[in-house]
């Protein structure tokens, strides 16, 4: 004669297991079909307009050739006097320290002498004399950027904002590109 005895730990286990199951959100279905909604189509050929199926088409990435992403804000157009002014105010008004570094040969990070994933050539710049320590006036940086491209006319310049209390650098962008080389 066989008896069957279920613990009530195992009763328990299987009453967690309904109850989880139970509580479970619904999986992902896909894209909401726009058969509802009422649309006129023109062209059925699905080639030419590029569409997710949702309300948002899709947009056109960053083209590549001919074209280097260089730090923040480089996907921008050439920041203008005014522009290179606030960006320096906030760095200053962050209590950040100013800091011009310059590149003579490439503006941008690029492989060279190793191949390992994560190691990257062109990470570091010469430094334009000392950080500024004690700057609080934004013409101040920009009259340094002045004498940097003075010297330095075919360089990439950078303006670069370090946090002395964290010990990091916070900001970082490219003040000014040598004619031709943008």
């Amino acid at each position: 004669m066989a008896t069957s005895m279920i613990s009530t730990s195992a009763v328990a286990a299987v009453n967690r297991a309904a109850l989880a199951q139970a509580n479970m959100v619904a999986p992902f279905t896909g894209l909401k079909s726009t058969s509802a909604s009422p649309v006129s189509r023109k062209n059925v050929d699905i080639t030419s307009i590029a569409s997710n199926g949702g309300r948002v088409s899709c947009m056109k990435v960053w083209p590549p050739l001919g074209l280097k992403k260089f730090e923040t804000l480089s996907y921008l157009p050439d920041l203008t006097r005014e522009q290179l002014l606030k960006e320096v105010d906030y760095l200053l008004r962050m209590k950040w320290i100013p800091c011009l570094e310059f590149e003579l040969e490439h503006g941008f990070v690029y492989r060279e002498n190793h191949r390992s994933p994560g190691y990257y050539d062109g990470r570091y710049w010469v430094m334009w004399k000392l950080p500024m320590y004690g700057c609080t006036d934004p013409v101040q940086v920009l009259n340094e950027l002045d004498l940097c491209v003075k010297e330095y006319p075919n360089a990439f310049v950078r303006i670069i904002g370090f946090d002395n209390v964290r010990q990091v650098q916070c900001i970082s962008f490219i003040a000014f590109k040598p004619p031709g080389r943008a």
